[in-house]
């Protein structure tokens, strides 16, 4: 591929008539949709100025920098993924959706956990996945962990290494995954799952769909998060089955129990489905509950409303429109890739943002959609990121492209990754990599 500097970058450069999204500059009005033309300097692998292109003092200050001409080549800050499975990554060519439906991943993904989740295994695929996510350019991600037993006994400790071989490119947190029934079954398990969360510095996280007893058990689930501290993360109504609010009940549950740390809420599909008022009223209680909220359009395009044989009669995702006009905030991620949930994807934030906008119309106009994958992830999970400001790490996305039309069209056009303003040259992992994985388990690639 072209690269976009005519050079490595080693942490020093001045780069002269970037394009970059208003939005994403620190202290831009909020909102704001335009693309800038900016010159910045990056110095000791920190931004130390962001100009008016033409404008940058700079350049007499710093003479012996390199300076390369960007042609009004589009600058990104790196991206924020605040909803992945790097457990369940790439098991598909071993263990694949017979069907592609809902239940088919659930059934399917159980057997292949029982069967083949080692320690090495899954240690093996989280790597894989995060050499292809930094490479495309993505430094935070947010990882949902299958956590019923004895998998918990795993993959945590496992996460954990991981995390902390990684921190220099990517930071990760983890959030536990089980479902809300279990608590039903199993009262201890609570304590038991939050205790090992909070050890790891991760997000008290559920699945929740509709059962009796609901509130009962978020209200459990809140306390316990309450009490230690930590965030909550929930996967909710993933299904087009209209009858399914659990999203408003767990805005219920957030406001009745004075819960004021972050919470995320994922999915919410059914919604779409509901009546324009019933929807409605439920998403001022997630206004007024300070929740937000994350799409995964590409991996639920792929599962929702499907049926053998039948065309889908609707694009599986939820109201982000209007959850950002009531002030709610909102971002897509990437989800599953290439397990039974969808079998497709690669962690590249580009990618899921250019299907995004395709799949919930994020244009006519663009306007400030591209916080969906900084700005707004980068707040909902608590970190500093997304944004180019003075003083901040050059981490930064370099594109040949110039506009939205040219990167929506042209995803996979030149583009260069600065991290610490020095270039990544680390390639995409070849996918033979993982065919022992595949082959002791039966598979063949």
């Amino acid at each position: 591929m072209q690269r976009v500097l005519p050079q490595v970058a080693t942490g020093d450069l001045h780069l002269l008539n970037a394009t970059v999204p208003a939005c994403l500059l620190a202290r831009s009005t909020p909102g704001a949709s335009d693309l800038v033309r900016t010159d910045l300097v990056i110095e000791g692998g920190k931004i130390s100025s962001i100009s008016p292109a033409g404008s940058s003092s700079k350049a007499s200050e710093t003479p012996g920098l390199p300076r390369h001409d960007l042609d009004g080549g589009l600058v990104l800050p790196t991206l924020v993924d605040m909803h992945t499975h790097l457990d369940k990554g790439h098991i598909s060519p071993r263990r694949p959706n017979p069907d592609g439906t809902f239940a088919g991943a659930l059934k399917t993904v159980g057997e292949d956990r029982i069967a083949a989740w080692t320690a090495e295994d899954v240690r093996a695929r989280m790597d894989f996945a995060l050499r292809s996510a930094f490479v495309h350019g993505t430094s935070h991600i947010r990882t949902h962990i299958d956590s019923l037993p004895p998998q918990d006994e795993i993959s945590w400790p496992v996460f954990c290494e991981v995390r902390d071989a990684w921190a220099d490119r990517i930071t990760l947190q983890g959030s536990c995954l089980f479902g809300v029934d279990r608590l039903a079954d199993f009262p201890e398990f609570l304590d038991s799952i939050a205790d090992r969360v909070q050890a790891a510095g991760g997000v008290l996280g559920a699945v929740t769909y509709m059962m009796p007893g609901l509130d009962g058990l978020l209200d459990r689930i809140v306390l316990a998060a309450k009490t230690r501290g930590l965030d909550l993360d929930f996967h909710v109504d993933e299904t087009k089955d209209p009858e399914a609010r659990s999203f408003e009940a767990i805005a219920r549950a957030v406001l009745r129990n004075g819960f004021d740390g972050k919470v995320v809420c994922g999915h919410c599909c059914s919604l779409a489905q509901q009546p324009e008022d019933e929807a409605d009223r439920t998403m001022d209680l997630v206004a007024q509950a300070g929740i937000g909220v994350v799409s995964l359009p590409m991996c639920n395009m792929y599962l929702q409303d499907r049926q053998l044989g039948r065309t889908p009669r609707w694009r599986g995702v939820t109201l982000l429109h209007e959850m950002k006009a009531r002030g709610i905030p909102v971002a897509v991620s990437s989800d599953n890739t290439r397990d039974p949930f969808y079998a497709y994807g690669d962690l590249d934030l580009i990618e899921v943002y250019t299907q995004a906008t395709r799949i919930l119309q994020l244009d006519h106009p663009v306007g400030d959609w591209i916080s969906s994958v900084s700005t707004q992830p980068a707040e909902m999970i608590g970190v500093d990121a997304g944004t180019l400001k003075f003083g901040g790490s050059a981490d930064l996305l370099l594109f040949t492209v110039r506009n939205w039309s040219e990167l929506l069209s042209r995803p996979r056009a030149a583009r260069e990754v600065l991290r610490k303003g020095i270039s990544v040259t680390e390639t995409l992992p070849d996918y033979r990599e993982l065919d022992p994985l595949m082959i002791e388990n039966g598979a063949r690639p």
